[in-house]
């Protein structure tokens, strides 16, 4: 269930109450006179199902947005124990998506580690780095956003979305460049390292396990990212990311060009697979709830 919680002036906030009540989209409505006078809080328990008609109701009817929380709660009682309800709230995605579109420093400096981890799980043939450089990433947040933001017809925010990820990939890629030029400089690379020795080897090419893997990748991702489980499922994301990633920045940086130019065009052809995996995910999820809704 949600917890709604709605202030404005009190006799739109009474109407809004008895549409609640009589349309049968909320239970426990109960009203509280505020300290500004002529205000009123309301609060009420609403199924997530009907949650982005009920924010429609209140915008078209004059509450701010401002003055409207929403918060998700677990049932405790007989029957529900334990119980949370991971239906698709759309305003909730939105917001989430419109969070992590961004390109902060913080996640900038994460795909930095990400690229200097994965380089050397690429260098010392230390398959147990790259999957804790994939565990550090996290681009599943701007793969995610870019997928609700097309669903959404958000142009602005898909763009943003978009060039976050790129812009994370470039750090992670520039991070192994820096990282194995050093290491060569100061003669620090293992004896007779060769790049095509490493098991990553094969991220040269597209095939159709790149497009298997890929496409599951983003459904997993998007259904994480709804789910406040993103950081847990994140390294399904960046299995096709930060691996392809460092590979490439490796390769540039001992002079492999033909190596380095595979790679980049399987991290290219993964990245729109996700988009593509994790938006039909997204659209699927809206047509069901929409039936749902209409039933």
């Amino acid at each position: 269930m949600l917890h709604l919680r709605v202030y404005g002036v009190s006799h739109t906030i009474v109407e809004i109450g008895n549409w609640l009540e009589d349309d049968g989209s909320a239970r426990h409505v109960a009203l509280a006179q505020g300290v500004r006078p002529h205000h009123t809080l309301l609060t009420a328990e609403i199924s997530p199902e009907v949650a982005d008609d009920v924010l429609d109701h209140l915008l078209t009817h004059g509450v701010t947005g401002e003055d409207i929380a929403f918060a998700r709660f677990d049932d405790v009682a007989p029957g529900t124990a334990g119980h949370t309800d991971t239906s698709l709230i759309w305003v909730d995605v939105l917001g989430q998506a419109a969070r992590n579109a961004r390109p902060v420093a913080r996640y900038l400096v994460l795909m930095m580690v990400a690229g200097v981890i994965a380089a050397f799980g690429v260098i010392e043939l230390n398959s147990i780095l790259i999957v804790g450089a994939m565990a550090v990433s996290p681009d599943t947040l701007p793969v995610a956003a870019a997928c609700v933001a097309l669903v959404g017809r958000r142009r602005d925010l898909a763009r943003l979305a978009v060039l976050t990820l790129v812009l994370g990939l470039a750090v992670t890629c520039l991070a192994a460049i820096l990282l194995t030029k050093g290491l060569d400089v100061l003669d620090l690379l293992p004896s007779g390292f060769n790049v095509t020795d490493s098991a990553l080897s094969g991220l040269t090419t597209v095939n159709s396990a790149t497009i298997g893997v890929a496409l599951a990748a983003g459904i997993a991702g998007m259904l994480a990212f709804e789910t406040r489980a993103s950081s847990a499922v994140g390294v399904a994301i960046s299995v096709t990311t930060i691996p392809a990633a460092a590979y490439l920045g490796v390769a540039a940086g001992v002079g492999e060009s033909d190596k380095a130019w595979g790679a980049l065009a399987v991290l290219g052809a993964n990245v729109a697979l996700l988009l593509a995996g994790g938006t039909a995910t997204l659209v699927v999820q809206r047509w069901i709830t929409a039936r749902a809704r209409a039933s």
